[in-house]
Parts: C-alpha cells; sequence; structure tokens
C-alpha cells in the first residue's frame, strides 16, 4: 500500500502498549544534550479517508464537528444518545468502524468480538444502513480493480492485485479485500509522504537543527533540539493538518518525551 518499512531496526514492528515495547522504544532518544523527541500522530486517518473518498456526509460531520466517531457510530447502531454510549457499545462500534477498512466479513467480525455470525451481520447490515454512502463505496472499489487488475489511491498511486483473477477462492476473497483496503491505506500513506516534505521544507526554510527521523505508520518522529521544541511542535501541527485539502478535517496528535516511549 506505500507505506514505508524499515529493516535493522524494523521501526515499524516495535510494539507499543507491551512492557518489551516500552522497554525497546526507551532506548531511542535524541542526538542532542537536554533534546527531545517529538512524535505527531494522525488520528484515525484511515477512516478519514475513508469518509472523504466514500464522500459519506454524515462520517464527515462527525470527524469536523469533534465527536469520538466510534461512540458516534455505537450510539447510531444503538439508537441509544451519545452521551450513553457504554464501553462495550463503544468497542464493538470500534472493530466494525476498522474492520470494515480491511474488508471484514461476518465471520470476521464475529470472531474479533465473540459474538455469533448472524449477530455479526446484523451489525454489518446496521452499519451499512447508517453510512450508505461507505458499502456503495466499497463495492465500487472492488468492481474497478477486478476491471483494471489494480486499485488506485486518491493521488493516482497503483497497486496491481493478480489475485482477483485467481480460480481459488481464497485468493481471490484476499484480492478483494486488498482492493478495499489499499487505496484507503494507501492514501494515508501518500498523505504522510506529502506532510514529510512539507515539514524538512519548513525546517529547511527556518534552518532548524532539528532533524526528522523515523515515519512509522501514521507517526513522525523529530529529533528536536532543546531551543527548537516549541517551534518544531507548531510546524508539525500545522504543515501535517494543512498538507491536503479535504472536506473531512485532520487532526494531529503531538506529544514529546526524552524517550521513544511516549505512551
Amino acid at each position: 500500500t506505500g507505506r514505508l518499512s524499515s529493516t535493522e531496526p524494523n521501526i515499524q514492528n516495535i510494539p507499543i502498549r507491551t512492557e518489551v515495547g516500552k522497554i525497546i522504544r526507551s532506548v531511542f532518544v535524541p542526538s542532542t544534550k537536554d533534546g527531545m523527541l517529538v512524535s505527531a500522530d494522525y488520528s484515525q486517518i484511515e477512516l478519514r479517508i475513508l469518509a472523504e473518498m466514500a464522500n459519506c456526509q454524515t462520517m464527515i460531520n462527525d470527524f469536523n464537528n469533534g465527536l469520538d466517531l466510534h461512540a458516534s457510530t455505537a450510539a447510531k447502531i444503538n439508537n441509544v444518545p451519545y452521551s450513553e454510549v457504554t464501553k462495550e457499545m463503544r468497542r464493538m462500534a470500534k472493530a466494525v468502524n476498522f474492520g470494515i477498512v480491511y474488508g471484514m466479513s461476518d465471520w470476521g467480525l464475529s470472531e474479533t468480538l465473540h459474538i455469533l455470525p448472524i449477530d455479526a451481520a446484523i451489525f454489518i447490515e446496521k452499519y451499512f444502513a447508517i453510512y450508505p454512502e461507505i458499502k456503495v463505496f466499497l463495492d465500487s472499489l472492488v468492481k474497478d480493480a477486478i476491471s483494471l487488475g489494480y486499485s488506485k489511491t486518491m493521488y493516482g498511486r497503483r497497486r496491481y492485485i493478480p489475485e482477483l483473477a485467481s480460480t481459488n477462492h481464497a485468493l481471490k476473497k484476499f484480492g478483494e479485500r486488498t482492493s478495499m483496503n489499499a487505496p484507503i491505506q494507501g492514501t494515508a500513506a501518500d498523505v504522510i509522504k506529502m506532510a514529510m516534505v512539507k515539514v524538512q521544507n519548513k525546517f529547511d526554510e527556518l534552518a532548524l537543527e532539528s532533524k526528522i527521523v523515523a515515519q512509522v505508520h501514521d507517526e513522525l518522529v523529530i529529533d528536536a533540539t532543546i531551543n527548537e521544541i516549541e517551534t518544531v511542535k507548531k510546524i508539525l501541527k500545522e504543515e501535517m493538518e494543512s498538507v491536503v485539502n479535504l472536506k473531512v478535517k485532520l487532526d494531529v496528535d503531538v506529544e514529546l518525551g526524552s524517550t521513544w516511549d511516549l505512551k
């Protein structure tokens, strides 16, 4: 899908929430005395891209009004006020929101949520009733990819999917899921690369000593000198959120720490 990868070390695959991950992340430190690592992370960028590409106005409005999309989805599916959404309702809605991006089936959702496949099917049906544009969009992605032999990001970058022409049922299904996911995840990858260029250009323009040291999926990591930290935070927020002109707002969370163990 165009995401960057790395080896020695494979920084894309270092866990965040486990104790081992925290220990590993704590060995990544700034290169200057009193400097900080500044991390800027796009919030739910793939779901925002999905809302944009599908032109799903309900989802776009929720994002632009600063609502928690998972809670808002849960409220709509369960037909309860936003303020009455329980943790369990939100958890189930979150699984569907992210699962939809990966072409999750009834069976896949039932496995994730430990519910019956029939209940998962009803859940997905309700989801598409709330966001009908998403269903139309995902179906069109599969149809176009079968016709062309490849999927495209919003900016025209292709991913060829030969599995779509396979006579093997499992491979063909993999191809269909890929044709749904690749344009969304690929567009997010395009956006963060454009953001890297804008951030670097700003650093050069201001002759900053701070530098981009890593890009992990939706996150940029900056090795910032002590006297440039506030400037770096401001540049990251402004440049990353304004990098492309979309109907849906991009939102960037900025954190900093003396090691990469920021969580």
